[in-house]
């Protein structure tokens, strides 16, 4: 639920602001796990030769549950965004400007992809001679194999996507890693990046990885090491001496956890942070014009929707599901909530963002706000209204949980207008927001939720989200992996998001990918509602 593009941004903000004229090589994030896209608002930096030394503080909206980025616990896409970006070696970053994904600092040369041998394909990753860990330790080819076989075999693993279709990975030659995968898997430039990065075996091969790794770590393969991660308040980063690429000249930057909307834009307004990288929020219109300051709103890969539970009553009713999408004005919702910062924005049609335009379709168009298709939607499932103008049927009100961030004020925002538009339908609906460590750690993976709010945060400009909505990655008690936290189960959706996958030509894919969001449009294991400013 990251985007490396929106990482790209952030790092960029990050680099110009920290070093000047020193680079970190780029990118995101990812799930996971499960988090978002943002505006941003920076002081002005200097201008002239860097200086080494100083400290910077930038304000983070989100505090991650684990720092285990392969763990389910690791949803929280700030976790990406103020640890695992630079400090984790990955083989490709986001370029912004392109839209492409090009080779880090960490590789030689671009990965070679051999598709011609079979029905499976190879790839060969050539690692930079001069890679190191901070310890001094080569990274080679047997972290990929480590990285690899945690992914693949291990238990409470956020997205086994790709990983799982990879057969071996010869380490033979330490700085060269060939890749076998059992079938063609079109994304593959997301692998040993994206959001997991790749794991030092030297350090962790025979550990619990979990436990070594989910309070923080000292060792990395990026430009900077976590000096502190202190819970609940900030976490703290300093440079990596035995980075093989530009080293930063800052001391240390400081990450501070604002999770409340009003404290967060204080927090900036006097200086106790200097940059913030929020969601888009109607309190930040005081800041688009502040003295020293650069406010910046781009169009992003993210997304935000309604995510339905489908193993929970009365959402197990696809009726019930497309009368709430009925229900829904998602017009009023954009209009309201974003408008006053980007006044161009529109509600998507599509898991997927226009930004994304080579794949993007608007299949969810149908659903525009129509009461007399909710009456008629849930009077055909058996539903009568009560004197209380809410629906029941065998004794049961329709009342749903809505579950999302707390402390993000548009997301208490957008409960609060849905709120009156259900009511308005017939539904009651009960809002119930929590930290974003429990709802993307433990309310998305274990089912907890109803009906969540949140983004999803694409590792790319791929189209393929079969990781997101196929069966086979629906979490469970016994096999507590997968990002499908709808739970919905579907041959027409499993059908074409499968083929999506493993299908390269682009054409073949187009085609793929349009029915594969019809299919989500029809079966409707949530509702997209805006693209991420």
């Amino acid at each position: 639920m990251r985007d490396r593009r929106a990482l790209a941004r952030l790092i960029a903000l990050f680099m110009a602001l920290t070093l000047v004229a020193a680079a970190c090589g780029g990118d995101d994030d990812d799930d996971t796990t499960s988090g978002e896209d943002t505006t941003e608002t920076t002081e002005g930096s200097a201008e002239g030769e860097p200086e080494p030394g100083g400290t910077l503080v930038l304000g983070a909206e989100q505090e991650p549950e684990c720092a285990d980025w392969i763990s389910s616990c690791a949803g929280a896409s700030w976790g990406i965004w103020t640890m695992a970006a630079y400090t984790m070696p990955r083989v490709h970053d986001f370029d912004q400007e392109s839209g492409e994904q090009v080779i880090s600092p960490l590789m030689a040369e671009d990965p070679v992809l051999d598709d011609t041998d079979g029905p499976g394909m190879t790839v060969t990753y050539t690692i930079a001679e001069d890679a190191v860990w901070s310890d001094g330790e080569p990274i080679t080819s047997t972290d990929f194999k480590y990285t690899w076989d945690q992914i693949k075999n291990g238990t409470d693993i956020y997205d086994q996507t790709g990983y799982k279709d990879i057969t071996e990975v010869d380490d033979s030659d330490p700085k060269v890693a060939v890749v076998t995968f059992e079938k063609d898997f079109a994304a593959w430039k997301d692998l040993f990046g994206g959001f997991y990065g790749i794991y030092p075996s030297h350090l962790l091969e025979g550990q619990d990885r979990n436990a070594a790794m989910k309070d923080g770590y000292d060792w990395s393969g990026g430009p900077w090491k976590i000096e502190e991660w202190a819970k609940g308040s900030s976490v703290t980063l300093v440079p990596n001496e035995n980075y093989w690429g530009q080293k930063p000249y800052i001391e240390q930057v400081v990450f501070n956890f604002v999770p409340e909307t009003a404290a967060e834009v204080e927090a900036y307004k006097s200086g106790q942070v200097a940059a913030i990288y929020p969601q888009a929020q109607l309190e930040l219109e005081e800041l688009r014009n502040a003295p020293d300051t650069e406010f910046s709103v781009i169009d992003s890969l993210n997304y935000e929707a309604l995510w339905f539970n489908t193993d929970k009553p009365p959402l197990d009713s696809l009726a019930v599901r497309q009368a709430l999408a009925y229900a829904t004005d998602r017009q009023a919702i954009v209009d309201a909530l974003f408008k006053p910062v980007n006044p161009d924005i529109e509600p998507i049609d599509a898991f997927m963002t226009p930004a994304n335009a080579k794949w993007y379709s608007d299949p969810f168009d149908i659903y525009q706000h129509d009461l007399d298709k909710v009456a008629e939607l849930m009077e055909g499932d058996g539903w009568t209204k009560g004197a209380d103008g809410i629906w029941e049927k065998g004794g049961e009100k329709a009342s749903i949980e809505l579950n999302s961030t707390a402390g993000n004020a548009r997301r208490e925002r957008t409960g609060e207008i849905l709120q009156a538009q259900w009511k308005e339908a017939g539904f009651d609906l009960v809002l119930n927001f929590t930290e974003a460590g429990t709802l993307f750690g433990e309310w998305g993976p274990q089912g907890i939720f109803e009906i969540a709010l949140y983004a999803q945060v694409p590792p790319s400009t791929d189209p393929g989200i079969c990781s997101t909505f196929c069966s086979e990655n629906i979490p469970t008690t016994e096999a507590p992996n997968g990002q499908n936290w709808t739970r919905l189960e579907s041959d027409a959706i499993d059908e074409a998001w499968r083929e999506v996958d493993i299908t390269l030509d682009e054409e073949a894919r187009k085609e793929l990918v349009d029915k594969g969001h019809q299919a989500l449009a029809d079966e409707l294991p949530g509702l997209p509602v805006d693209p991420f400013p």
